[in-house]
């Protein structure tokens, strides 16, 4: 079945979920391109590239928020297509779609990039084929793709300045990266380290227009988790010293992890985390349970790490227990049986939850197709729409084939649930 044919039947076929009106909603039509935002609003856009993992977040005051901006080069037998084609670069294209909504808001630039881990698939794959930047010694990929189009106003990664935690990378990638981060601090742009636990870290950027009960908390990064109390941390990471090098933290353990609060609205996101702790032999190695089991309960979550076997476990599941999980999916393996069993089971936590995946290979599909059936959708940016007030969203998925952004279907509204802001 093509996928036009199957995300527009999905509308249709879960009437569970039909769109009604309420007055602060965004009324998007399947058929038509994506409806202008709502300002005071949040709109979280999970764009699919097919190549990695990008999302754009705009909130009250029109704030821009996009974090990663991934470019894997890595093949078309276990990598999907590239979105809307090879015609361009992902990070252009992911640069284009920020531009579109952007000027819904009557804004040019980003105020916020979260860089949230240094993985190609995150940040940009490099090669010989990659072009130089005019703006600096560094190749153009990703981030640096992204950059080249757009300001922006504070670049925040979890490494910064030294990037030398667990260890020095030497990856060309990385070091571009770096490349690039120096270039920028160079002609005075803003670099900041993230700060765990804070939540004025990112904030409104103008502050007049925005309402107060808009929130976006540094839940972890680098091991060091919140607390759930003020912006207090404690660190789940023992030193260096004490662990051999085989045990060291991984990049992936490394991530950022956010949560995003409009009123009662609650949205959790953590790059590449994960839970696998080799079945129970280093338990320090499970980043994700404590970072979710903080964040709490929430409206929407991302399957971190793309939905691999070492995402989620069922304590994570418990912890955030959504309504509706979004999965940044581009490769073969992505997502895994079990994380999906997870993420339905209701024995996990009770009550209805809507799955929608990016980009899933054909070949994944037949090897899950008991449980790909269960999918919203399977192919397309992911919107997630959250009215004004933060009591209500709907979520969106728009074609990826070309720049029309046309709606193919669209849930709900969903009642928000996750709790007002701490």
């Amino acid at each position: 079945m093509k996928r036009r044919t199957f995300g527009l039947g999905l509308a249709a076929t879960f009437a569970a979920h039909a769109f009604e009106q309420v007055p602060d909603a965004v009324c998007d039509v399947v058929g038509e391109p994506l409806a202008r935002r709502i300002g005071g609003g949040l709109d979280i856009h999970h764009i699919a590239t097919g190549r990695g993992n990008s999302t754009l977040l705009i909130g009250p005051g029109d704030t821009s928020i996009l974090i990663d901006a991934g470019a894997s080069a890595d093949g078309l037998d276990v990598s999907a297509a590239p979105r809307p084609d090879s015609g361009r670069r992902p990070g252009e294209w992911i640069a284009r779609y920020v531009q579109r909504r952007l000027s819904d808001c009557g804004t040019s630039g980003l105020d916020y990039m979260v860089v949230t881990h240094l993985h190609p698939d995150h940040l940009g794959d490099v090669t010989d084929q990659s072009p130089r930047s005019a703006h600096g010694e560094y190749r153009l990929s990703g981030v640096t793709d992204v950059a080249e189009l757009l300001p922006i106003g504070a670049l925040v990664d979890r490494a910064y300045p030294a990037y030398d935690y667990p260890m020095a990378w030497e990856a060309r990638f990385a070091t571009n990266y770096v490349a690039y981060v120096r270039s920028r601090v160079g002609a005075g742009g803003v670099v900041q380290r993230v700060v765990a636990g804070s939540n004025d870290q990112i904030r409104p950027t103008r502050p007049r227009d925005a309402k107060a009960n808009f929130e976006v908390r540094n839940i972890v990064a680098n091991g060091v988790v919140w607390t759930g109390a003020g912006q207090s941390t404690r660190t789940l990471f023992p030193p260096l010293s004490q662990i051999p090098r085989e045990d060291f933290p991984t990049e992936n353990m490394c991530s950022i992890g956010l949560r995003v609060k409009l009123g009662n609205f609650a949205y959790f996101t953590g790059g590449d985390l994960t839970s696998y702790s080799f079945d129970g032999e280093l338990p320090w190695h499970d980043v994700l349970t404590p970072s979710a089991r903080v964040a709490g309960g929430v409206d929407v979550a991302t399957a971190d790490h793309h939905g691999l076997f070492d995402g989620l476990n069922a304590d994570v599941v418990r912890a955030l227990r959504p309504q509706a999980w979004v999965i940044p999916t581009w490769h073969i393996s992505q997502p895994d049986t079990l994380q999906l069993e997870r993420m339905l089971s209701e024995r996990l936590y009770a009550g209805p939850r809507d799955v929608f995946a990016t980009d899933v290979m054909p070949q994944n599909k037949l090897a899950n197709a008991r449980l790909m059936r269960r999918l919203r959708s399977t192919e397309g940016h992911v919107i997630v729409r959250v009215s004004p007030s933060g009591s209500s969203f709907t979520i969106v998925v728009t074609d990826n084939h070309d720049e029309r952004d046309t709606v193919l279907c669209r849930f709900g509204p969903y009642a928000s649930r996750g709790g007002g802001v701490s």
